[in-house]
Formats: C-alpha cells, sequence, structure tokens
C-alpha cells in the first residue's frame, strides 16, 4: 500500500492518544503561567481567547505539512521590511489585548478572501495584500478603501497623512505564506510609517499549533 502524507498524519493521530499523556495530566494548559485565557473584540462580539485544553490534541494536517512547493510557498524572512517589528505571540496577544481592544490598533489577516472566509485569529479583519500592493496591481479604489480603514487620510494634495493611522498587526498562513511579506511591502510603499507594523510571522500555522481557537470572519 502507498504511503501518503495524509495516510501519515491520520496514523499518528491515532498513535497520539496512545503516546501523549491524557487529557488534564498535567493540569491546565495555560498560555503563561499568569494567563489563562483573554478576550478580544471581533466585531460586535467579545471572544474569549484560550488554548485547547485536551493534551492529546494534535494540529490539523493541512497545517502539518513539512512540505510545499516553493515558489510560491517558500521560507519567509524574519524581517519583512527595514523597520518593521516582527513579532511572536505572547507580543500578538499583548497587541489584542491592547491595541485591538482600545480601538488604537487593527489586527490584519492579509489572506486573500477564500482563506479569510475559512476562519481568522479573533480580532482580526481582511485587507487582503492584493489590495494594497501597488506594484503588484492593487486597483487605487481597492488601494483607498483599505487605507481609510486603518485611519488614513488624504489630504487635498492627495498625498496620505498617516499620522492618526493605527497600529497594523499583520499575519497570513505563517513561515511559508508570503501574503503578509507582500502588504507590508505594499503599505512601505504607500509609506505607512513602519513603525506602525507589526509582523506576525507565525501566523495562523502556529496560531493553531499551540492550540488556539479560531473564529469565523466578523460580519
Amino acid at each position: 500500500m502507498k504511503t501518503t502524507p495524509r495516510l501519515m498524519m491520520r496514523v499518528f493521530a491515532v498513535l497520539s492518544m496512545f503516546l501523549l499523556p491524557a487529557s488534564g495530566e498535567t493540569g491546565a494548559v495555560n498560555i503563561t503561567k499568569e494567563m489563562s485565557k483573554f478576550t478580544v473584540l471581533h466585531g460586535k462580539q467579545t471572544i474569549t481567547v484560550m488554548r485547547n485544553q485536551d493534551t492529546r490534541a494534535v494540529i490539523e494536517p493541512d497545517f502539518a505539512k513539512t512540505s510545499r512547493n516553493c515558489p510560491p510557498f517558500c521560507i519567509q524572512t524574519i524581517e519583512a521590511a527595514p523597520g518593521v517589528a516582527t513579532i511572536g505571540e505572547l507580543e500578538l496577544i499583548q497587541f489584542m489585548i491592547q491595541e485591538v481592544n482600545n480601538g488604537t490598533g487593527l489586527l490584519v489577516d492579509a489572506r486573500t478572501p477564500d482563506w479569510h472566509a475559512k476562519g481568522v485569529i479573533p480580532g482580526s479583519i481582511n485587507i487582503p495584500y492584493t489590495e494594497i500592493t501597488p506594484s503588484l496591481g492593487s486597483n487605487p479604489l481597492e488601494v483607498e478603501n483599505a487605507l481609510n480603514r486603518t485611519g488614513a487620510v488624504r489630504a487635498a494634495s492627495g498625498t496620505w497623512d498617516f499620522s492618526k493611522a493605527k497600529k497594523l498587526a499583520i499575519w497570513c498562513n505563517g513561515p511559508w505564506c508570503g501574503q503578509s511579506h507582500a502588504a507590508i511591502q505594499g503599505l512601505m510603499e504607500l509609506n505607512y510609517p513602519a513603525d506602525k507594523i507589526f509582523y506576525y510571522r507565525g501566523g495562523m500555522q502556529m496560531w493553531k499549533l499551540f492550540g488556539f481557537n479560531t473564529v469565523p470572519p466578523a460580519e
């Protein structure tokens, strides 16, 4: 019988039920020693975010793959653009608790709408990289609509004023996904301040790897 990656994942999932500790054996699955969960605004809802409490849980096969065709799915650099900070899960969580909840920041899913519809990190809005990257042919109207959502204002001269623009934490599917990189490069083309952009390189893959819950897109 031919062994396929998907079959191997199913075998591993079954074996893990016997090899991994039983649920609850290691106690609560916290985020940090001090934090077990937190809430974030997701559209008009308040979502509680926490890790999967089942210590036997494994990541779903689509995000457990080790190999994808490159291009287009190539390993992304840690630095998306000069001056743009790369953040991990705990920094992202602080961004969600502070900037997203108080309205000074946006958690941006840079993936295309078909990916966005499959589920998102709570608190996210969708600004696809295809709508914010002039060098890739983004429609000027789409660019304008996207920048308006960030709080940027077009001056009478036609240039953009980013003095009141929000901080952005941008993510896509993970370290092998170039959609965040493209979105950040597009924002830099438009002169969005680098110190207001944060790159969550881990994306959906690392979010799921840590067992965090996802939600449908906000209405």
